[in-house]
């Protein structure tokens, strides 16, 4: 049984997290600048992520320089899937999947067939900053394509579904599943029509779903009901998302998480300025939590396993409010 959705000015009166407090009072406070330069460049991620043993995305290999894109297709002669992506790209702009290929064709995860010089214009496009933060010059990161979980299937649409995990001062306290649409171009972005699924931080099951702010019950492309989404493994994926705020060292992030079908959960990347959105997802503010976590000075050295133990107990959807809350 669903409940009435709630209006965004009853998430203010729940906790809800604005802007100017989460950049005073969170992102400012907590976030080393001179540590950003570690989460928006993507290889900075997965380099460090390798080094800490945090589970990623193979990466294939790099371009750097617009003369190595001429003879691009020796690397690509024999790599029937991969992932190719701008180090310092934002909102998943410029980000080409290859799902598959055929003869000298490569086939995008829509369908489409594209061709070497389409990869290497686009290759050229990303080193010259047409997708990269502030337009600065860029590098090209080839790395290996998710295998997509059959827990998701038929949940998604042309696009692999990851987990957002805000973690605060090494706890996660909010967390969302999004998935593609063909409105958000098999993109995971709230923003282009992807529908955000909050996740009850005690188990990952559904709690709420939204696509464009708006309540919804059911996925628009494929109708199939989103209150069936329950999310294994979960709290190997919150220490997954917990043990990001031990390697990187910023106190407000957020974790983006995929689940490989052979090598379980998998860092996407990581984000110093996380939005929003989550607490539409989930029906609720972000704000009450991140309070308690900052009151917790004498637990801040705990290892991940038991933060991630302490804030499922703390921030659990009691059974009857979930069920109340169910789709």
């Amino acid at each position: 049984m669903g409940i009435a959705w709630i209006k965004p000015a009853r998430l203010r009166q729940q906790g809800m997290l604005g802007m100017n407090c989460r950049n005073v009072e969170f992102i400012n406070r907590y976030n080393d600048r001179r540590l950003y330069p570690l989460v928006d460049n993507k290889l900075k991620t997965k380099l460090l992520a390798q080094e800490y043993g945090v589970p990623t995305p193979r990466l294939q290999f790099v371009v750097r320089e617009q003369h190595e894109i001429s003879h691009i297709e020796r690397q690509l002669v024999d790599r029937e899937t991969f992932v190719l992506k701008p180090a310092k790209g934002s909102g998943g702009k410029g980000i080409l999947v290859v799902v598959g290929r055929r003869g000298d064709r490569f086939i995008k995860n829509s369908g489409v067939e594209i061709d070497v010089a389409d990869i290497r214009r686009h290759m050229s496009n990303i080193l010259a900053g047409l997708y990269s933060l502030g337009g600065t010059p860029d590098v090209v990161v080839i790395e290996d394509l998710i295998a997509f979980d059959e827990c998701f299937a038929g949940y998604s649409h042309e696009g692999v579904p990851d987990i957002r995990i805000i973690v605060f001062r090494g706890y996660p306290v909010m967390a969302m599943l999004r998935l593609a649409t063909h409105a958000s171009d098999g993109k995971a972005n709230l923003h282009q029509g992807a529908v955000g699924l909050g996740l009850a931080m005690d188990s990952g099951r559904c709690l709420n779903a939204v696509q464009f702010s708006r309540r919804i019950k059911s996925h628009p492309d494929t109708a199939r009901p989103l209150n069936d989404i329950h999310i294994a493994g979960w709290r190997d994926i919150l220490i997954l998302a917990a043990q990001c705020h031990d390697m990187i060292g910023l106190g407000y992030i957020g974790t983006d998480i995929v689940l490989d079908q052979h090598l379980g959960p998998q860092l996407l990347e990581l984000n110093a300025r996380p939005g929003l959105s989550i607490q539409i997802a989930n029906g609720r503010g972000l704000l009450p939590r991140l309070r308690h976590v900052e009151s917790l000075q004498e637990r801040r050295q705990m290892p991940a396993e038991q933060r991630v133990d302490y804030a499922m107990r703390k921030f659990a959807e009691p059974d009857a409010a979930a069920q109340g809350r169910a789709l």
